[in-house]
């Protein structure tokens, strides 16, 4: 019988087809890849020392935790950046009357609360109408304020006040928060502070507060990234804060993985969280900025009454010493009343006191304080009362004053006050001869209501420094608005305070933020205000999912 030649070729044929099909799939096998690509989801935990108190901008004053969540949740009119310059917020427009007595604002287009209800002039006017009643529980210096400007709903988006004289200060004033009309109606302003609003509110910033949450049990406040800010998304779905008492229990959560970053850790523990392998450091210069107040009125200390002291004093202290002992580097050393980098500093217009023992101790001499350990005249001991709040911070910074004035022969006694509101008092009825003040600087320029002759009395010039050229130019400053005319004004202003010396700036502080490394894509550039430290939030991401694709894509073609 003869073979089926026919019948062998299809085999043939068949078992190559086969062969081919295989050799194909290991192919396109091979041409494949399992990458890992960011997946949005996720809840990013935040932790902060202290406890807020309400969630509304016009109580949020006295709680430093108050103000920093409601500057997330709430917009003003206007905001300001670094260098001191006014930008827009919900307002898009301004204009200023030519005899300076009128500022109008337009509002945003299209804007809307967080319920989706549209945001008008008439929420701006309620607003501000709040903080002029009675019965308003809020600073009665605030209250007495806007009572003082006429408030006028132009048309849906325009909105005019008409001021008593011209202020240029006055931008900063609507910076506060904007409260919705249509969730406060009928509110007793008298009951504000106790109102359901300030637990769960709406506002229009860039976050969202979650319905059906009780924080102030819990201790924990969700927020969810509002979708009109973020117009391109985020890949976080939520961020979550959580408060601490301590410095010592933030440190710890994070530590144990429990919070995902850090809002603002002290200068104590940089170092230690520095040198944590899963921690990302981010520093950024702060607004805040702590000096020295000398006492010039009748109850201060003799000695610093003469400007050579003062100086000696200045000379005599190793700013950058005391920043890298004391506070682990986190710290700018400035001169003068002025922040780095504002627009009306002028530096080059201030005696530069860098570190001279030697010419400190000349000064002291040709002063008439002499001696030995401690420095005394005609009998009298250079003994200088130094008060300091009482906080791990101010302390060190107050005994590493102590120790080197010490060796230039100045006795300082040191009196720790535990309560803010104590220590303002203290510094009111003069009881110091020497005060370490922690300053949160204006976002407007306007120094009057520290250095003018006028807040000896009412403000908080309590170097009570009585300088009449000085006090006219920061007058004059605040009447106008533009910022060449005013930065003559405050030119001015900084040669008298340069000629005499009432207080010296130590250094400007420095804001600390960690991240854990598994937040990842995320920087943080410069913090002036706590909603910039997001900035980049739409890059962050918590999660991860892995993808097939062709070996020449990669993940960022996914993207």
């Amino acid at each position: 019988m003869k073979p089926d030649i026919r019948w062998q070729a299809l085999l043939a044929l068949a078992g190559l087809a086969l062969v081919l099909m295989l050799l194909s799939y290991q192919v396109q096998s091979a041409a494949l890849c399992s990458v890992t690509v960011p997946a949005t989801g996720g809840t990013f935990v935040e932790g902060i020392v202290g406890h807020p108190s309400s969630l509304n901008p016009l109580l949020s004053d006295p709680y430093p935790v108050d103000r920093e969540l409601t500057n997330l949740i709430f917009d003003g009119l206007v905001s300001y950046d670094e260098t001191g310059q006014v930008i827009p917020a919900l307002a898009e427009n301004w204009s200023v009357s030519e005899d300076g007595l009128t500022i109008t604002f337009e509002l945003r287009e299209g804007l809307k609360w967080h319920d989706g209800q549209p945001v008008s002039a008439e929420d701006v006017a309620f607003t501000y109408g709040l903080i002029q009643n009675e019965d308003y529980p809020g600073p009665v210096a605030l209250k007495e304020f806007w009572q003082s400007v006429v408030i006028d709903v132009q048309d849906e988006r325009t909105i005019k006040f008409t001021l008593p004289q011209p202020y240029s200060p006055f931008f900063e004033a609507v910076t506060r928060g904007i409260l919705p009309s249509h969730k406060l109606e009928g509110v007793d302003v008298a009951e504000l502070a106790t109102n359901s609003f300030n637990q769960l509110p709406v506002g229009t910033g860039p976050f969202v507060v979650q319905p059906g949450q009780d924080w102030q049990t819990t201790g924990r406040l969700r927020l969810t990234p509002n979708p009109s800010y973020w117009r391109g998304g985020t890949q976080i779905a939520d961020l979550e804060f959580r408060f601490f008492a301590t410095d010592d229990d933030l440190l710890a959560a994070f530590l144990r993985g429990e919070i995902q970053a850090i809002n603002q850790i002290s200068p104590n523990e940089f170092l230690e969280i520095a040198a944590e392998p899963s921690a990302r450091v981010f520093t950024s210069a702060s607004p805040r900025y702590s000096s020295l107040f000398f006492n010039l009125g009748e109850a201060g200390h003799i000695a610093l009454k003469s400007k050579e002291v003062r100086q000696a004093i200045a000379y005599g202290i190793d700013r950058e010493s005391l920043i890298n002992k004391v506070l682990s580097g986190q710290g700018i050393v400035f001169e003068g009343p002025y922040l780095p980098n504002t627009w009306p500093s002028r530096p080059d217009l201030l005696t530069q006191y860098s570190y001279q023992p030697e010419t400190s101790a000349a000064l002291l001499d040709s002063a008439g304080w002499v001696g030995g350990d401690t420095r005394s005249r005609e009998g009298q001991p250079l003994t200088l009362r130094l008060v300091a709040l009482d906080n791990s911070e101010q302390a060190a910074v107050a005994n590493e004053i102590i120790e080197q004035l010490a060796g230039l022969g100045i006795d300082v006694q040191l009196t720790q006050i535990s309560d803010p509101v104590i220590l303002h008092q203290t510094l009111s009825e003069q009881n110091f001869d020497i005060a370490l003040v922690e300053v949160a600087a204006p976002d407007d320029p306007d120094l009057y209501d520290f250095w003018s002759q006028e807040a000896m009395i009412s403000g908080q010039n309590f170097s009570r420094w009585n300088n009449r050229r000085a006090s006219e130019a920061l007058e004059a400053g605040r009447q106008v608005f533009s910022q060449g005319e005013r930065a003559t004004y405050y030119e001015s202003f900084q040669r008298q305070f340069d000629a005499d010396l009432p207080a010296f700036s130590l250094y400007q502080h420095v804001s600390i933020y960690v991240l854990s490394d598994n937040v990842n894509q995320a920087e943080i550039g410069r913090v002036w205000q706590p909603r910039d430290r997001y900035n980049t939030l739409p890059n962050w991401y918590l999660n991860f999912r892995d993808v097939t694709v062709n070996c020449q894509m990669g993940a960022a073609d996914l993207e």
